[in-house]
């Protein structure tokens, strides 16, 4: 290590030319980031293949990093990485003037009244497939876990983001195009480490497959998609220079964007209450609660809805998914120094950042630190109730935190689609706890897969056997 201009923080390099300390990240962030920690302090850079990266570790300093966002950028690493990723054109200004402005501006859709609209559509559709998958479980059915979650979550967003597709075996055709996304998903995190995809064996061509399902004229034949993807669709059309193909890739990152992430924490949510009875308990309970002070019955062939500020008061049901989101999210939070420019710290201190340094928040280590979070390893499923109301008030040192639960990002890179991902994944519980027993069938511990650190939820490292039937 050494320092180097007067203010720059230190410089752990690595042994090997270029890869710098990219192996021994890869194995382990977590651990790697809180060993360096301990050496060198709160703040420090790392050489991680060809980039010089500045960890601020300090919770209490992130809100200086999230606020800069004029020198501090994001969007263009993101559309960079997406555009490669994905394959789609690059959205330089020259060529696609305000294209990048548009598309952002259409996350309107995904909040506010729009968002109603659009969750409603979801739990019509996911009480659909539920009916479809389970309505014949009178006797105990036994499936493994994570192809139940990814196969439900799979079809309930592609249908009310881009309609049904009516052929007699639609159900058939969304579960080939979800058994070719799981392919794709695979090498997702070696796309994003900037590995050429001729190295990724089929990857190539399966991504090419997927992209051809959203050309225009398959698109068409889908009835009843949302608004959010209508715009887009009519965003695309403006833009000339957009190939068909451009624009079907664009289509197919948005799809990875309202699933990649939301099936793994969706897993890890269900997970987590069946390997705790009271947990499960205390959330169907309240679940019954609604249902009964609502006069609505429970079981599939009743349609049940829920307002907004019905799933809100879920307090159980929420907290017990954020504190599933807390125990499996690692999102590395990326800015990119847009000039040689010195941040201001609490403390009077100050990072001196060169044009083009890339400054990281890695959440996962306040999601596990132990001053934070008492016992962060274990479950509590209402870690984040207090007297039966939530409970936002998180502390460090004797000082509130600012932010305490960050699965989703923060400031301008915070994922647009949150608060449609929570109310999905809060009514895929409501749906499966209203209507049926569930238990897991195998006893075995499940872990975290470690190869997506830093890029959203981890995925788990084996599948697990559970079984539900209709509840009586």
């Amino acid at each position: 290590v050494f320092n180097r201009k007067t203010g720059e923080p230190p410089l752990i390099n690595g042994w090997i030319p270029y890869l710098g300390k990219a192996l021994i990240f890869r194995k382990d962030a977590y651990k790697f980031l809180l060993d360096q920690q301990k050496k060198f302090g709160d703040i420090f850079t790392v050489h991680i293949a060809g980039r010089y990266i500045t960890f601020i570790m300090d919770p209490f300093q992130y809100v200086y990093v999230i606020r800069n966002s004029k020198q501090l950028e994001f969007h263009e690493f993101a559309n960079k990485m997406a555009s490669k990723t994905f394959d789609y054109p690059a959205l330089s200004k020259g060529k696609f003037p305000e294209l990048k402005e548009n598309l952002h501006r259409i996350y309107q859709y995904l909040q506010g009244k729009p968002l109603d609209i659009i969750s409603d559509h979801m739990m019509k559709n996911l009480q659909d497939i539920f009916e479809w998958k389970c309505s014949q479980a009178t006797d105990w059915e036994t499936e493994k876990m994570y192809k139940f979650c990814c196969s439900v979550m799979f079809e309930a967003s592609f249908v009310t983001l881009y309609g049904r597709v009516p052929a007699a075996d639609g159900h058939k055709v969304i579960s080939e195009i979800r058994d070719k996304f799981i392919k794709f998903d695979a090498s997702f995190p070696y796309l994003a480490a900037n590995i050429p995809i001729e190295l990724l064996g089929a990857t190539k061509k399966v991504r090419k497959e997927l992209i051809h399902h959203f050309l225009l004229q398959n698109m068409t034949k889908w009835l009843g998609g949302s608004k959010v993807v209508q715009a887009r669709q009519d965003i695309f059309e403006k833009y000339e220079l957009l190939g068909d193909y451009d624009k079907a890739a664009h289509h197919f990152a948005f799809l990875w964007a309202s699933v990649g992430n939301t099936i793994p924490a969706t897993f890890w949510a269900m997970y987590y209450l069946l390997r705790h009875p009271e947990a499960l308990a205390a959330v169907r309970d309240e679940i019954d609660h609604l249902l009964q002070s609502t006069g609505q019955k429970r079981g599939p062939t009743y349609n049940i809805h829920l307002t907004r500020e019905q799933l809100d008061n879920l307090v159980y049901l929420e907290s017990a998914l954020n504190e599933s989101l807390r125990m499996c999210s690692s999102s590395m939070n990326i800015r990119i120094s847009q000039e040689d420019f010195v941040l201001k710290l609490e403390g009077n201190q100050e990072v001196v950042l060169r044009k083009g340094d890339w400054i990281a928040l890695y959440p996962q280590i306040l999601h596990m630190d132990p001053e934070v979070y008492e016992d962060p390893k274990e479950y509590k499923f209402d870690r984040y109730i207090e007297n039966g109301k939530k409970k936002t008030t998180f502390y460090k040192a004797g000082r509130k935190l600012k932010y305490f639960l960050m699965p989703f990002g923060s400031g301008i890179s915070m994922c647009p689609g949150r608060f449609l991902a929570m109310n999905e994944m809060k009514m895929f519980l409501f749906i499966l706890l209203s209507h049926f027993d569930v238990e897991l069938a195998e006893n075995k511990a499940v872990r975290l897969d470690n190869s997506r650190m830093g890029l959203g939820i981890l995925l788990p490292d084996a599948d697990i056997a559970f079984r539900y039937k209709l509840r009586s």
